[in-house]
C-alpha cells in the first residue's frame, strides 16, 4: 500500500487521541483538587462520555453509512468537540461544566468510531494491503498523540488548571482541518447498486440476535467500566500523595501524570502485539487474557505507593497496556470481521456504544456513589486500598463469567479468510 497514505492516517489517529489526552486524565485533579467537587459530582461529569456514547456512535455511523462522507463528518464534529472545549475553560458551575461537558461528548465520542471506519476504508481500498497488521501500527500512534499530550499538559502546570481545555481545543481546531485533507470515504448507499434497499441500523442491530455476538457486546460493556474507572481515578490516586508529607516533594508526585502515561507508552507495545495474539490464539483467549490484566492492574495500585511501592505503580501502567489494547483494539476488528461490509461504521457504533456508552456510565456512576458512601475515611481521606480491591474484584468476576460463558473455537485461519 501507498506509505503517504498510511503517513497520513497515522497524523489523524495521533490528533485524535492527542485531542482527548490533553484533558482526560488530568480533569479529575482539575474538578476534584482545585474545584473542589464531590466524587459524585465528577462521576457525572465523566457520564457525559457514556451518555453520548448511547447514541452518538451508533447514529454517526448511520449517517456515514448512508448519507454523508465520513471524513467531512468527522471533521465537523471535531469542530465542535474543539469550541466546546475553549467553551469549558471559562466555566466553574458543576450544573453547566456538566452540560459543556455534554456537548464535547456528543461531538468527540462518534469520531472514535469514525476515525476506525476512516482507517478502515481507506486501506480496503488498496486491495494489497493487510489491514490486521498495517491497522495496529496506525492506532498506535493514536496512543503516542495520548502520551504527548498528557507530557504538555504536565509540563505546563496545566494538569489542575483549565489551560488543558486550550490544548484540547486548539488540537482539534487543526485536526478538523486536516480530516478535510484525507481520501475521500463516501457512503455505502452511494457506491452500492441504488437499487438495493435496507434498514442499515435496523441490520446492525441484528448482530445482537446472534449468541455470540450479543455477549460480546455485553462483556464489551463491563469492560468499559473498568476502563473508565482507570481513566477517572488514576491520576487522582498518585497525586493524592501530595497531601502526605512523606511523599509530597516526589517527582513521582509532581509529575503523576507522566508516571501514569508509562500506561500509554505500554500501549505503543502491546498493540503491535495484537496481530500476533490475535491469529494465534484468538477473541477469546485475548479478552481473558485483558480481563486478567484489569484484575492484576487494580490489585498492584490497591498496594502502591511512591516510595517502596513505586514499582507497584510502574508495574501496573504496564499491565494497563495488555488490559486496554488487548480489549479495545482487537475487539474493534473482531467487529470489522464479523459485520457485513454495508453495516460496518453502524457496527463499530455500537461497540463503542456498548463499551464507551453504557459501561461508562456504570463506571462513572456507580463508582462515585460507592467511594463517596463507602470509602471515604472518618478525617475525609480516601481508603484507596479498598477501592482498587473492589474495582479488581469486579474485574476477576468478569473474566470467570467470560470464560465461562462466551463459547468460541479459534480458527487460525478466520482472519486470513475475513471480509478484511
Amino acid at each position: 500500500m501507498s506509505n503517504s497514505i498510511q503517513l497520513r492516517l497515522t497524523a489523524m489517529s495521533f490528533l485524535q487521541f492527542f485531542v482527548w489526552g490533553a484533558w482526560l486524565i488530568t480533569i479529575g485533579n482539575y474538578c476534584s483538587q482545585t474545584l473542589e467537587w464531590s466524587f459524585l459530582e465528577f462521576g457525572a461529569i465523566f457520564s457525559t462520555m457514556g451518555i453520548s456514547s448511547l447514541f452518538m456512535p451508533t447514529l454517526m455511523g448511520l449517517v456515514a453509512d448512508k448519507w454523508v462522507n465520513a471524513e467531512r463528518l468527522y471533521s465537523f464534529l471535531h469542530l465542535g468537540n474543539a469550541i466546546a472545549m475553549f467553551v469549558l475553560s471559562t466555566v466553574t458551575d458543576p450544573t453547566m461544566f456538566f452540560w459543556v461537558v455534554f456537548a464535547a461528548m456528543l461531538c468527540y465520542m462518534p469520531t472514535l468510531a469514525l476515525s476506525n471506519s476512516i482507517a478502515y476504508q481507506v486501506l480496503k481500498s488498496d486491495k494489497d494491503a493487510d489491514v490486521i497488521n498495517v491497522f495496529p501500527k496506525i492506532r498506535v500512534w493514536g496512543t503516542v498523540g495520548f502520551i504527548a499530550a498528557m507530557w504538555i499538559t504536565n509540563l505546563l502546570g496545566f494538569k489542575a488548571t483549565a489551560g488543558q481545555f486550550y490544548i484540547a481545543g486548539i488540537s482539534g481546531v487543526l485536526l478538523a482541518v486536516y480530516a478535510l485533507t484525507l481520501p475521500k470515504c463516501p457512503p455505502h448507499s452511494k457506491v452500492e447498486d441504488e437499487t438495493v434497499k435496507s434498514n442499515i441500523f435496523k441490520d446492525a442491530v441484528k448482530l445482537m440476535a446472534n449468541y455470540k455476538m450479543a455477549l460480546f457486546f455485553f462483556f464489551s460493556m463491563l469492560l468499559g467500566a473498568a476502563l473508565q474507572l482507570t481513566n477517572m481515578y488514576g491520576d487522582n490516586f498518585l497525586s493524592g500523595f501530595e497531601k502526605v508529607p512523606a511523599y509530597a516533594d516526589l517527582l513521582v508526585v509532581k509529575y503523576s501524570t507522566i508516571i501514569m502515561s508509562i500506561s500509554q507508552i505500554s500501549e505503543t507495545l502491546f498493540i503491535l502485539a495484537i496481530p500476533f495474539f490475535l491469529k494465534r490464539f484468538g477473541i477469546k483467549m485475548v479478552m481473558l487474557i485483558s480481563m486478567f490484566a484489569w484484575v492484576l492492574r487494580f490489585g498492584l495500585l490497591a498496594y502502591a505507593n511512591p516510595a517502596d511501592g513505586l514499582w507497584m505503580i510502574i508495574l501496573s501502567c504496564i499491565v494497563y497496556g495488555m488490559a486496554f489494547d488487548f480489549f479495545n483494539v482487537s475487539g474493534s476488528l473482531f467487529v470489522e470481521t464479523t459485520a457485513k461490509p454495508k453495516i460496518r461504521a453502524s457496527a463499530q457504533g455500537l461497540f463503542m456504544m456498548m463499551t464507551n456508552g453504557i459501561g461508562a456510565i456504570l463506571g462513572s456512576f456507580v463508582s462515585g456513589i460507592v467511594i463517596d458512601n463507602y470509602f471515604i475515611l472518618s478525617d475525609g481521606s480516601l481508603d484507596w486500598t479498598g477501592i482498587w480491591l473492589s474495582f479488581a474484584a469486579y474485574a476477576f468476576i468478569i473474566m470467570i463469567l467470560f470464560a465461562l460463558l462466551f463459547k468460541h473455537k479459534h480458527d487460525p485461519n478466520a482472519l486470513k479468510n475475513s471480509h478484511l
